[in-house]
């Protein structure tokens, strides 16, 4: 059965490289052709364990001139990315397959989901109380890891959408013949295109891109998740789902996002916001023309007549003309604002919150059912209703996230304008009983007249711009906005500045501020931190109820390691459900993922399934990042299947939660992530080589001339490893195949139990514990990424420094008995000796990546050769090292 699935994908992946042959003998001539085959062939026999063969690989590296080396990283980059898109579309393909034979299991997750609740006595009542009270929210961040430009990411859809034709059994050899032609005409578009982009984009592009996610996929995966979700519903639990049902949505920090990115300022975020209305209303009005171009019926209910105040031949489209009206001023109002031009539109006329919208679908939905046609009203018009549910009139809510210092600081010019000294110095027990005093008082602390930024107290850029960025939010539909997010947040303080600070600029309906805890200590500060704000009668009258904290992945793991930090995520997460319960207050948990295993990275049902007991209890928000949002999201059919993942995984982890762990797991996982994070800090921060090595062997430096996001690379300018940001701190170490971030000290540490006589409980673990379970898996398959050896081959290539081999010769050691650790651990000879599909995927890739990185390895050095000898900034292998570096991240799939 296996067999028969792979090969398909077998066949996609050898057409598209047939058709990439093809395109270079005809665009880049037989003598490329030639050296790409030679250089497939010895990669093939390096994969084997022919050393002569790697040889001769970096023999033939070594004599290639300059210009000669950007065709060959094009070439295996191309072919990587189109391995990939075979891969996702292999996806859709297996869901048909599965949908369309009874004898298959449901490729809905949902289904024997549903089946087990039944099994469990989980009675129909609460599972559908538990479905309506759905809180899922999916929050698209532009952290700076997607390489592939959206020019060429059209240019992948079009293949996915040929191979899907490839599929159809009534295709005639002459139509067989056009979409060939047609594939071979997107394959060569695609090598004719620049796969580097040639500007950073900026906070607004990174926008554009969100939203053109959920214009190909989103809009059509939803209401289809929908209804497949309602028709489950109905069958388990005899009932429908209710019409306003939205159990995901979708926000966004793209263009809110300011932490350590001074591109991101007020006039930017107002932009994006009005973006994202702009285009919510453009695919509203689509929507409605479709919709008014069928209901061409004559038969309405009274309410509609009266509604319209007379007869009229077609009721619907008449009635919903006023609507589809109001959607095209919207639209023109804010084109207008985008313009910076004064309108003449009244905003009275504008849609501005999403029950003007709904009102008339719904009255159009209930007299299409009053007049007995419910297969009209349940079709296009409901898709419509579910849209406006999901996406409202804002499309995405925008997160503003800033980090603490800045409120600090703004504070503090606003205490000292008052006489009353730097808020900074003060403690904390002072800084809470002045923030309190002032958010209890009927008075504005400032007088109005401080908006004019000629005034002593806001002569600072960084404290202008935090005044500036609040009376932005004060001009806002309060639907735009989603939450106000801190990070780096220590102290309950950090919370009240942020309440302060809206109170201050007039917000009337302020954003929910939630501290994000990042590093070990405030993970380990966070309880603490919470009870002190619950605990304030105040505070927790403000928030009536519900509390909402963000739990960070990635600075933690680069500050403590991947395990220290996974452990000290889930005691946060235990201490915080247990704080909520104690005061009453219903919390979400925010979980800051990202795509690579030490930024939080798994499977979602089983990433979501290993939190402790409680932590979801019907409502979640996750970040989807960069690249995965297009590997989640990028296409209709895996959207759709993604979103049943989340219900179902919250759902699940709501209803049947795991158990709680054993005292024994716990002191066990105390032990050795304490020697974790002591192995890992003694390697990143004690070492005084380890700074050196990371910028000497891998392309760290490089990656910064990358156009990839619109935020730089560091906090700060000047710096080492703690101002680095932890993406390109992980995507750096993915370069070379180390994955040093998601193993360093994990290994050491559960060697040291088992040598102590602790397998056994180990065992237990494995079998028992969905979080422990879900840790090794992680670290499985992030390992089976590694490659000591090519690691080896960059260091050797690129340095000379005793002191760096040295140090090399210690990492590789670490890589190597981690991986003996975790296959003596799961009772295994090599790794992923229960995952064929990924184990043959790397397989697949290794002939394509291996001369990647011996030739990414070379242009490092060249690059580096170039600027030690001229003063210039940029140098003739530029370009084919960001190719390279782009390559290498579509090959493992995993870059930050």
């Amino acid at each position: 059965m296996v067999q028969q699935i792979d090969a398909p994908l077998r066949e996609d992946v050898r057409l598209l490289g047939n058709l990439l042959g093809e395109t270079l003998k005809e665009h880049a001539g037989q003598d490329l052709f030639n050296q790409i085959e030679q250089i497939r062939a010895l990669s093939k026999g390096a994969r084997d364990g022919q050393i002569e063969a790697e040889k001769q690989l970096e023999a033939l590296f070594l004599s290639l001139e300059d210009a000669e080396i950007l065709p060959l990283t094009r070439a295996f980059s191309h072919f990587l990315n189109f391995a990939n898109i075979a891969e996702q579309y292999h996806v859709v393909r297996s869901r048909r397959q599965a949908e369309s034979d009874p004898e298959q299991p449901s490729p809905n997750v949902l289904e024997p989901l549903f089946e087990k609740f039944k099994n469990q006595q989980i009675s129909s009542t609460e599972l559908y109380q538990q479905i309506c009270e759905l809180n899922i929210e999916l929050v698209l961040t532009a952290h700076p890891t997607e390489v592939s430009r959206r020019t060429l990411i059209q240019k992948y859809d079009g293949i996915n959408d040929c191979l899907s034709q490839f599929d159809q059994q009534k295709l005639t050899p002459k139509q067989r013949d056009q979409v060939l032609k047609q594939l071979k005409q997107l394959v060569s578009s695609a090598w004719q295109t620049d796969e580097i982009r040639q500007h950073r984009p900026t906070p607004v592009d990174e926008a554009k891109w969100g939203f053109t996610t959920i214009e190909q996929s989103l809009w059509h995966a939803v209401p289809e998740f929908i209804r497949n979700l309602d028709e489950l519903t109905q069958a388990h639990c005899a009932q429908a789902l209710p019409m306003n049902i939205a159990p995901i949505r979708f926000a966004s920090w793209m263009g809110g996002d300011r932490d350590g990115n001074p591109n991101v300022t007020h006039t930017v975020t107002q932009e994006v916001l009005w973006l994202s209305r702009w285009k919510a209303a453009d695919l509203y009005l689509r929507d409605i023309e479709d919709l008014r171009w069928e209901l061409s019926i004559q038969t309405c209910s009274d309410e509609l007549k009266q509604a319209l105040g007379a007869d009229h031949a077609e009721p619907y489209r008449e009635y919903l003309r006023e609507t589809r009206q109001r959607l095209s001023l919207t639209r023109d109002w804010l084109a207008h604002q985008l313009q910076g031009k004064i309108s003449d539109i009244d905003p009275a006329q504008t849609i501005r919150h999403k029950d003007e919208l709904l009102a008339p679908l719904l009255l159009c939905h209930r007299s299409l059912v009053d007049c007995h046609l419910p297969e009209i009203a349940n079709g296009r018009l409901l898709d419509f209703i579910y849209r406006v549910n999901c996406f409202g009139i804002e499309l995405l809510k925008l997160d503003i996230r800033q980090e603490s210092g800045r409120h600090r600081q703004a504070v503090a010019a606003i205490t000292e304008y008052l006489g009353l000294g730097n808020f900074e110095t003060w403690t904390e027990q002072a800084k809470q009983n002045f923030l309190l005093q002032e958010l209890q008082s009927k008075r504005p602390l400032l007088p109005k007249h401080l908006n004019d930024t000629q005034d002593n107290l806001i002569e600072h850029p960084d404290v202008q711009e935090v005044f500036a960025t609040m009376r932005m939010l004060a001009e806002q539909p309060q639907a735009s906005l989603g939450a106000y997010i801190i990070s780096m947040a220590e102290h309950p303080s950090d919370v009240l500045s942020v309440l302060l600070l809206q109170k201050e600029a007039g917000i009337q309906h302020p954003l929910r501020v939630v501290p994000l805890f990042e590093t070990l200590k405030d993970l380990d500060g966070a309880a603490s931190t919470m009870n002190t704000l619950l605990s304030m009668y105040w505070y927790k009258q403000h928030i009536q109820g519900k509390h909402e904290v963000m739990i960070g992945y990635s600075d933690s793991a680069k500050d403590a390691g991947f395990m220290s930090a996974n452990w000290a995520q889930y005691r946060a997460q235990e201490q915080l459900t247990a704080i909520a319960k104690q005061h009453g207050i219903q919390l979400t948990l925010f979980h800051g993922r990202g795509g690579s295993i030490s930024r939080g990275g798994a499977p979602t049902q089983q990433a979501l399934f290993s939190q402790p007991p409680g932590s979801i209890s019907g409502a979640i928000r996750v970040t989807e990042q960069g690249e995965m949002i297009r590997f989640k999201f990028g296409l209709p059919q895996i959207a759709q299947q993604n979103l049943e993942i989340y219900t179902a995984a919250t759902l699940e982890a709501t209803l049947l939660p795991p158990p709680e762990p054993k005292q024994q797991w716990r002191d066990l996982m105390h032990r050795m992530t304490e020697l974790s994070v002591q192995v890992y800090r003694q390697t990143v921060r004690d070492n005084p080589h380890f700074v050196q090595y990371l910028r000497t062997v891998t392309p760290e430096l490089e990656l910064q001339m990358l156009p990839l996001g619109s935020r730089p690379a560091k906090r700060k300018v000047t710096g080492g490893i703690e101002s680095l940001r932890a993406i390109p701190w992980v995507f750096a170490w993915t370069q070379i195949r180390l994955m040093l971030p998601a193993w360093l000290g994990t290994g050491a540490a559960i060697n040291q139990v088992i040598q102590q006589g602790d397998k056994a409980l180990l065992d237990e673990m494995l079998t028992e514990w969905p979080y422990f379970q879900t840790l090794i898996d992680m670290l499985e398959m992030v390992l089976s990424k590694s490659d000591r050896h090519i690691a080896l081959y960059y260091e050797a290539h690129l340095t000379d420094d005793e002191s760096l081999k040295a140090l090399g010769v210690e990492l590789r050691q670490r890589l190597h008995d981690a991986v003996q650790t975790l296959l003596s651990i799961k009772g295994e000879s090599k790794l992923l000796s229960s995952n064929d599909v990924l184990d043959q995927a790397m397989k697949v890739r290794k002939p394509y990546l291996l001369p990647l990185h011996l030739l990414q390895a070379e242009l490092m050095k060249r690059r580096r050769g170039y600027l030690a000898t001229r003063q210039a900034e940029h140098t003739p292998v530029d370009h084919a090292l960001m190719v390279s570096i782009a390559g290498i991240a579509a090959g493992l799939r995993n870059t930050g």
